[in-house]
């Protein structure tokens, strides 16, 4: 019978949380900014994108809590209009990439010549930084989420890849695999039953940490202007309208900023967090 590493149970969840406090403080982050994006509307924002002139470069204040940007528009707004983009982009390329990623290593570990043919490609696009491949999957496409998103995903593909591969590798000369395919079993089935549970524990902790950098790239490439449209507020265009205006309103770049590093600090956590309840032997060896 295949050895599994157990996750937690449903019941046995606030005893997990209370074991592994990094874990609730990413959550309570994480929960307070996405709550914070879905109601945006009813947290006292106005349009995002109205433009009010004569309301340019306000600095904060009881009016406007976040300032006013060059153009007139309201800052806490857009921030806050700016965690659905931040928030989204992160949650679907991680689960995007932590999919693609996961069937090319099952694939890539159990079949010596796919092993050859598809490493080499994943080695190939590891060769280029992450960054840069998305510019230049970007420089190939128009401007939108879905492009952004794509691209990212093309980026970090590889990085899951190779997790998933070197469990693989690390399993089917098991006895259980062995024990598996001497009784007849098929190929697929020892993949899907005996070899796919073992991967889901580091493929979490993985898909935590694609989510935060996937937001840092999105942010990345927003500011050079290949991310989103310029129309669309997210925390990378807020940042590169404020950058050249940062000695006279600095907080066009700071709020944003700040914003954009809880976000990621808080997905980094709960990775954190999650590896140490996962693996508490890498916990105690640490």
């Amino acid at each position: 019978m295949a050895a599994v590493l157990e996750l937690p149970r449903p019941g046995r969840a606030g005893e997990a949380l209370r074991r592994h406090p990094t874990v609730a403080a990413g959550l309570a982050l994480l929960l307070a900014l996405a709550v914070a994006a879905v109601f945006a509307p009813l947290l006292g924002t106005v349009d995002p994108l109205e433009v009010s002139p004569i309301k340019r470069l306000r600095p904060p204040g009881e009016e406007f809590w976040f300032g006013t940007d060059p153009l007139g528009r309201d800052i806490y707004s857009r921030v806050l209009y700016g965690a659905r983009v931040s928030l989204l982009v992160g949650f679907t390329v991680a689960l995007f990439a932590t999919v693609a990623g996961l069937v090319i290593g099952l694939v890539a570990g159990f079949n010596r010549l796919a092993d050859a043919i598809l490493m080499r490609i994943m080695d190939g696009l590891m060769a280029i930084p992450p960054i840069l491949l998305a510019i230049a999957l970007m420089a190939l496409t128009r401007a939108s989420m879905g492009n952004v998103i794509l691209a990212i995903t093309i980026a970090e593909v590889p990085r899951v890849t190779r997790l998933v591969r070197s469990v693989v590798l690390g399993l089917r000369e098991q006895p259980f695999v062995e024990a598996a395919r001497a009784a007849g079993t098929p190929g697929w089935r020892i993949l899907v039953r005996h070899i796919l549970p073992n991967t889901v524990p580091p493929l979490i902790v993985q898909a935590t940490y694609i989510g935060a950098s996937a937001i840092i790239i999105e942010a990345i490439l927003s500011f050079l202007g290949a991310g989103m449209p310029p129309n669309v507020p997210s925390w990378g265009n807020i940042i590169a309208e404020g950058r050249n205006l940062f000695q006279v309103a600095p907080y066009l770049v700071i709020i944003p900023s700040l914003f954009l590093s809880v976000t990621v600090l808080a997905v980094n956590l709960v990775g954190d967090g999650l590896r140490d309840a996962l693996d508490p032997r890498l916990a105690r060896r640490m």
